[in-house]
């Protein structure tokens, strides 16, 4: 019998984004991969720890390598293979020795081969160079701009009646270099009382998953009486698109690039609060302080910009031209693609 070939994606680009979950890698994977293509599929898996010790060569998608938790790894095969994180990499590189149709592969962030990539999507401070990278100074991420206009016609009841200028705050939290303390949080609410002391208006704060529950309570503490300040509780919806379309200026805590990143997508003027953190995160910051992106709250505003700063959508044209380059070559082609021969390196 005649097996009837699988109906193709709608948008005519097969395209997953293979990742082990966590929020980090997962939010950048899928960001880029529903930029490249609406029908993006996601293929969840769980790499076995031993496995994942093993040289890349011998790294095999059998022999309990990898378990699969949402999507089949079997043909069809993608045309863009989109994978982050290091043990994702070991399967991306599995698929690919299985598969026999041409097919981009792109990892984000440092993978254990780089050579073994059409395109590895590096953020500069990792400090990494190569006819196949493309170095952006921000995160990816599934925050477009088509997002934030529909988000800011909406509105939000729940901080529509508040006097402007709207301080956007958001929270990050504890990382394994360091904790987000109520101490900082005492230092956060004076620099932002501080700021509204300057210019007025009102505060819109919320928390993240990672925000510990006695920063919360802190912040609480000191703006229940508050009628010019909202802070989130948790209940749904969630209102952090609405906070980042609406607000005029944002307030980000310095250990989350992908939330800063996430601010700087859109148009309005960025400060950072300091916390303790690791040095990825003193080098990602410190480039931006360098380039005028953003500011530290406390110190000098943030210099006005133009528009959006947002390393997705320019890595996905990128990889759109890879894809034509690549796609139509011959099969016996297995390498990866020099995409410096494709475009000249990101702004």
């Amino acid at each position: 019998m005649t097996q009837t070939p699988a109906a193709g994606p709608k948008d005519g680009l097969r395209v997953w984004y293979m990742t082990t979950g966590e929020p980090g890698i997962h939010g950048q994977a899928r960001g880029l991969a529903r930029e490249l293509s609406a029908s993006a599929e996601e293929r969840l898996i769980r790499v076995n720890r031993l496995w994942s010790l093993a040289p890349p060569a011998l790294f095999r998608l059998s022999l309990f390598g990898v378990s699969r938790v949402g999507g089949r790894l079997e043909p069809p095969w993608p045309d863009v293979l989109i994978t982050c994180g290091r043990r994702s990499a070991l399967a991306a590189m599995a698929v690919r020795r299985r598969s026999r149709a041409p097919m981009v592969t792109v990892h984000i962030q440092r993978p254990t081969d780089p050579a073994a990539f059409d395109a590895i999507v590096a953020m500069t401070h990792d400090d990494l160079a190569g006819s196949n990278v493309l170095r952006i100074d921000t995160a990816l991420h599934g925050i477009r701009a088509s997002a934030l206009a529909e988000a800011a016609a909406v509105s939000d009841l729940r901080f529509a009646a508040l006097r402007r200028p709207w301080t956007g705050v958001l929270l990050g939290g504890s990382t394994r270099h360091a904790d987000l303390t109520v101490a900082d949080a005492r230092r956060l609410a004076d620099s932002l009382d501080a700021l509204r002391t300057d210019s007025g208006g009102s505060l819109l704060i919320t928390p993240s998953r990672r925000t510990p529950a006695a920063v919360v309570d802190l912040l609480n503490a000191r703006y229940a009486a508050d009628p010019t300040v909202f802070l989130w509780a948790g209940s749904p919806p969630n209102p952090y698109l609405p906070i980042l379309a609406l607000a005029d200026r944002l307030v980000v805590t310095s250990d989350s690039i992908s939330m800063i990143s996430e601010a700087l997508a859109t148009k309005v003027p960025v400060w950072i609060f300091n916390v303790a953190g690791g040095p990825r995160h003193a080098r990602f910051l410190g480039n931006l302080l360098a380039k005028g992106l953003v500011a530290s709250l406390g110190g000098a505003p943030p210099p006005a910009r133009q528009g959006g700063v947002d390393s997705t959508p320019h890595v996905a044209n990128i990889l759109r031209e890879l894809v034509k380059a690549k796609i139509g070559r011959s099969t016996a082609r297995s390498g990866p693609a020099d995409v410096q021969a494709i475009t000249a390196p990101l702004p």
